[in-house]
């Protein structure tokens, strides 16, 4: 890890959103708490992606950026919120910068930022944490047991990748070249990236988001695909998780 970072300075976080319009307010309510908490300017940017409802305008009326584009790709929209947040903060140094990002059907705890910048200020440059599901309505019962099982890591840090729940130095960012315009798992690509780039990842169970248990997908093999086969009495497909380090700072 590189100590001799300074603190960080400022702060984005990107929110890609399709069609999102009856979530996406408690998303942006608990990223407002968890800014405030900071001492630090946060920019909340959502990415309103080839929406046909009211999601810009609701982003808008609970004090987000939005900016739209017409991708229907959760790498695209991350990689378009990203870049805008690079101009944001264009007279920042970029290794004081730290960007965030999570999903519309999400809601972050109100630790979620100071607890990712306490990892950035003493050196980690990538910051994966974990998730847990709100509301299992709609699901068999056995679904609530094979998703704890799966997500069973003892007091180790966790194998798990999730773009509702990854930060990044903006200085780490730039070295992997953003994230991929996918349709799914730009999460896992944007971790091999920035592990090929050097780049310190720590792998954080303290600061789990809650998230939907929502089975109508947004991303095809995304988290509400895991659900699926899980209910379906199947694993998930096997994807690489990248290299797990355990914080020690």
């Amino acid at each position: 890890m590189s100590g001799r970072l300074g603190a960080i300075a400022a702060a984005g976080v990107v929110v890609p959103a399709h069609n999102e319009e009856a979530l996406l307010p408690a998303c942006l309510v608990a990223l407002r708490r968890t800014a405030s908490a900071l001492q630090v300017p946060v920019h909340l940017l959502v990415v309103a992606d080839r929406c046909s409802d009211r999601t810009a305008a609701v982003a808008r009326a609970e004090g987000a950026q939005v900016i739209s584009i017409q991708a229907r790709r959760v790498g695209a929209a991350r990689a378009a919120g990203m870049k805008e947040l690079l101009r944001l903060t264009s007279g920042s140094d970029p290794s004081a910068v730290w960007f965030a990002t999570t999903d519309a059907d999400t809601v972050v705890p109100a630790g979620w930022l100071r607890r990712q910048l306490e990892y950035a200020n003493v050196g980690w440059d990538v910051v994966l944490g974990t998730v847990t599901v709100t509301d299992w309505d709609g699901h068999p019962p056995h679904v609530p047991v094979a998703f704890e099982e799966r997500y069973a890591f003892g007091s180790g840090p966790h194998p798990h990748v999730h773009g509702a729940n990854l930060g990044i130095r903006a200085s780490a960012y730039l070295a992997t070249d953003g994230f991929r315009p996918l349709r799914t798992a730009e999460d896992h690509a944007m971790l091999t990236a920035a592990t090929q780039a050097g780049c310190p990842v720590v792998h954080a169970g303290d600061i789990p988001v809650q998230t939907s248990g929502r089975r109508l997908a947004r991303a095809p093999r995304g988290f509400s695909n895991l659900l699926r086969t899980l209910a379906d009495g199947r694993d998930a497909e096997t994807r690489p998780e990248g290299v797990c380090q355990r914080a020690t700072g």
